[in-house]
């Protein structure tokens, strides 16, 4: 029986993660913004399930948080920061608030959330973190430039960490599903659209979202099991695409940049103290 500390547990990929635990017999911390989202599953599971109310935006409630699933656990094998939405517009259609948002829930709250963790399990002599980037912090898709900041951001940030803390047993796996049948859809934040991006290539993403035409391939339940299955394994890979959309888009990107980073080889050397 392991024990898990998820994230963002009231819908979507968080939600069919704590279902998939607790009917295995595993136990589960979940936090959510409302307490109410879960509580058919309290009543299902009883004390393997401990809810508690978080919104990751709000860092200096992270803390106590944190603090108080450790203590209860005792042990928490796996923390699974899966808090984060969506927001659509051309980066010129995007209002202030809505940026400062974004980046407080899908990036700063997962620095402080992992920043939180590390001493705990550090303590206890190791443990996981599971952080759920997407296909999206590996490519781009015209209109979410905000949440690809974010998730590009989170994917440096686990990089340098894992770095700072193998030594301490403490390892990681970043989750890329490429688009995926959960509410991140109906959950997605929309800008404002301004008629001069129309026919331009955040428009024609809005018009596939808003008719339907944008492709969705991953099957969620799917997604879940390849999770669980990674995060139980004895060597965990550092990333994990979910989706034949994220390994054919990221598959492309990759390459693409890779030829073109060896195109500037001779530029990039040269670049170098002739000293050296």
């Amino acid at each position: 029986m392991k024990s898990w500390l998820i994230t963002g547990a009231s819908s979507g990929l968080g939600r069919l993660m704590c279902e998939a635990l607790l009917a295995r017999g595993d136990r589960v911390v979940a936090t959510v913004r409302r307490e109410a989202a879960v509580e058919d599953l309290r009543a299902r599971y009883g004390d393997r399930l401990q809810i508690r109310v978080l919104d990751v935006s709000q860092t200096a409630t992270i803390k106590p948080v944190v603090e108080a699933a450790f203590a209860q656990a005792g042990h928490i094998d796996v923390v699974v920061s899966n808090a984060a939405y969506g927001l659509f517009g051309a980066a010129e259609e995007l209002d202030d608030t809505q940026i400062e948002r974004q980046i407080a829930t899908n990036l700063t709250g997962s620095v402080q959330l992992i920043r939180t963790v590390i001493p705990f399990m550090r303590q206890q002599g190791g443990g996981r973190i599971v952080q759920l980037s997407s296909e999206g912090g590996q490519i781009a898709y015209p209109g979410f430039s905000l949440y690809h900041a974010t998730k590009w951001g989170i994917e440096g940030f686990v990089e340098s960490v894992r770095q700072e803390v193998a030594a301490f047993g403490i390892d990681f796996l970043l989750v890329e599903p490429g688009p995926t049948a959960t509410r991140f859809s109906a959950g997605l934040d929309r800008a404002n659209a301004l008629p001069v991006y129309r026919d331009t290539a955040a428009g024609k993403m809005r018009h596939a979202l808003t008719t339907g035409e944008f492709a969705i391939r991953g099957d969620a339940q799917k997604c879940v099991a390849a999770m669980i299955a990674a995060a139980d394994a004895d060597r965990v890979p550092l990333r994990l695409p979910l989706g034949s959309t994220a390994w054919e888009n990221m598959e492309a990107a990759l390459s693409a940049r890779l030829e073109a980073l060896r195109a500037m080889k001779a530029i990039a050397c040269g670049a170098d103290s002739q000293a050296e």
